[in-house]
Order: structure tokens, then sequence, then C-alpha cells
């Protein structure tokens, strides 16, 4: 699946939010968002729109994590 173009930071952080992500602090124009239990942190730009280049690894990040492919979990979150 090809990565969309115009989504935001504040978009990714709710398209994450299901996978059990939650936002733990803002400093400046970057969230820290963390799992439920503190596994996991990821910091995300709040940019309008995020680079695809910060999409891509972000969510490989995600995928790593999780042990998935990148491919399926972007089509879990669109």
């Amino acid at each position: 699946m090809k990565l969309p173009r115009n989504l935001t930071g504040v978009q990714v952080v709710k398209l994450l939010e299901p996978l059990g992500y939650h936002v733990t602090r803002q400093t400046g124009s970057h969230i820290r968002i963390s799992l439920q239990n503190g596994s996991h942190h990821v910091t995300i730009p709040a940019h309008n729109p995020i680079k695809t280049g910060t999409l891509s690894a972000i969510l490989s990040d995600v995928a790593a994590h999780f042990g998935i492919k990148k491919d399926e979990l972007l089509n879990r979150l669109m």
C-alpha cells in the first residue's frame, strides 16, 4: 500500500491510538506517544503534512515492535 502524503502529525497520533498508544508529552512541535504499559515510545513531529520519509520511519518502528510488516500495519490503520 502506498503511504498517504497528506497526513498531519496529529492525525498519525490518532491513527495509532487504537493500537494502545497515548500521548505522554509534547515539547514544541514534537509529540511523544507511548504504549499503555510503557514498553515502546515514538516521537512524532506535529507538522502539516508530515514528510513521507518520516512517516515511513515511524510506521516501520511501530511495525517492528509488533512483529508485523509495515504494509500489514498500514492496512490495519487505514
